[in-house]
């Protein structure tokens, strides 16, 4: 595809696309309400629906939970908008946003979201959702990778929380010197997208649109930087290497043989639920920086609110996706279905997430309060790729790889790269790796 087309594929397919659906949207009123469809993996979210059905009777909003990751509801949605029936809201996941825009399953929102509801959202949440200038999606939560660790431990051990990477590899040996059973935390051999928080906060830039071109860098050299420092966290067995989420990682956990956990600020309310037995012996902290004097952050997880280009009522359904992020009600609606720790992308909703949240677990800490702080130093920087759901199978079987000795966590990244490649290619996209 020659020209400035390649250079703008990620917009121009999702414009056209959109222009082509708008000519059937409309308020489609008549003498009743409008009906919205919504597919969502997220927990709380029949209760979110439920309550907004309640609050008014001009919308009426008909909930489907999906299954999550790209076996379910990422391969659902996809599928339906190829047959041109997608769902008028649909939750879409940070990393696979822009592989939803290139193939024109979100409708553009520039137009339609006012500035003043722009305004509310975090200003890195809402980057985020905008591809070339253009807003695709709304953000709902964003996720600064935070540090959770066994202060229990620590103290027993006289070990500080690290304030630095170095001093992280400081504690590691300690704590191995002490207890030789136990390790500070795990390399994920499925945790793609904790090396990407990982790279993102070192400076790292794996997707850039430069140009006419994207420039895909997964071993650049803040990236390369970070893999080496855990590759010598791996060699040294100064850390597990396992899957997150494993049965084996969990019970590492809650047997206090793992005593950290690197991920974003959700994670709270998932170790409180997976691990009840560290009630009062877990705390959390900042991530380590490699420099204090310019601290940053990657994130890790995080969702995103979608119109669809089928949807026949779009104003109506970005008025619903508005009052799910920005409203009171729907928060407390939706902590009602369980603990959540996901860290809402209007800060304005922070107060109402630390009132409705027990964090008794973590000894009364103002959870909320340090994830404000951490959000804040979030990098701009950051771009997702246009095919993140391969990009992430490529890495993660080099990292599993890598886990059983026979490669290396910058091999992987490289190899991600190389396999990556051919993917954009073949979509008509001009890319380089310089």
């Amino acid at each position: 595809m020659p020209g400035r087309r390649a250079a703008v594929l990620i917009v121009t397919v999702a414009l056209i696309l959109a222009g082509c659906s708008s000519s059937r949207s409309g308020t489609g009123t008549g003498s009743g309400p409008v009906h919205l469809t919504f597919w969502s993996a997220l927990r709380g979210t029949q209760e979110v629906v439920d309550e907004y059905n309640r609050s008014q009777d001009r919308i009426r909003v008909d909930y489907q939970q999906v299954p999550s990751g790209p076996q379910g509801g990422w391969a659902k949605l996809s599928n339906a908008a190829r047959a041109g029936n997608a769902p008028d809201v649909a939750t879409m996941e940070y990393p696979q946003l822009p592989g939803y825009a290139i193939d024109g399953v979100p409708r553009d929102l520039t137009d339609l979201l006012p500035a003043s509801v722009r305004a509310e959202f975090l200003p890195q949440a809402l980057d985020l959702t905008t591809l070339d200038g253009r807003v695709y999606a709304v953000p709902v939560d964003i996720e600064p990778m935070m540090f959770f660790y066994r202060k229990d431990v620590f103290t027993k051990y006289g070990i500080q929380v690290p304030r630095t990477w170095a001093e992280f590899e400081t504690a590691a040996r300690k704590l191995k010197k002490a207890d030789p059973g136990t390790r500070m935390a795990s390399f994920f051999t499925n945790g793609s997208q904790h090396m990407a928080g990982f790279a993102w906060q070192a400076g790292g830039q794996w997707f850039r649109a430069v140009g006419d071109t994207w420039r895909i860098t997964m071993a650049d050299a803040p990236t390369s930087k970070v893999a080496a420092y855990w590759q010598n966290l791996v060699d040294q067995d100064l850390v597990r290497v396992e899957p997150v989420d494993s049965q084996q990682w969990r019970a590492h956990l809650q047997n206090g043989e793992t005593v950290g956990y690197m991920a974003g600020a959700w994670a709270a309310g998932s170790l409180m639920k997976s691990t009840p037995d560290g009630k009062g012996k877990w705390a959390i902290a900042p991530l380590p920086q490699w420099n204090p004097a310019e601290p940053s952050l990657g994130t890790q997880g995080g969702s995103t609110f979608a119109v669809t280009k089928d949807s026949r009522h779009p104003k109506e359904a970005l008025e619903f996706i508005t009052w799910m992020v920005t409203s009171p009600d729907a928060l407390r609606a939706k902590l009602s279905s369980g603990v959540s720790s996901a860290y809402p992308a209007v800060p304005a909703l922070v107060p109402v997430a630390r009132k409705e949240m027990d964090t008794s677990y973590y000894s009364g800490q103002d959870i909320f309060g340090l994830f404000q702080q951490s959000a804040e130093l979030i990098s701009p920087r950051w771009q997702w790729g246009p095919r993140m759901t391969s990009t992430i199978t490529s890495v993660e079987d080099g990292f599993a790889k890598a886990g059983a000795g026979s490669g290396s966590i910058i091999g992987s990244l490289r190899e991600g790269e190389r396999r990556t490649l051919p993917d954009l290619k073949s979509l008509g996209l001009s890319v380089t790796t310089k």
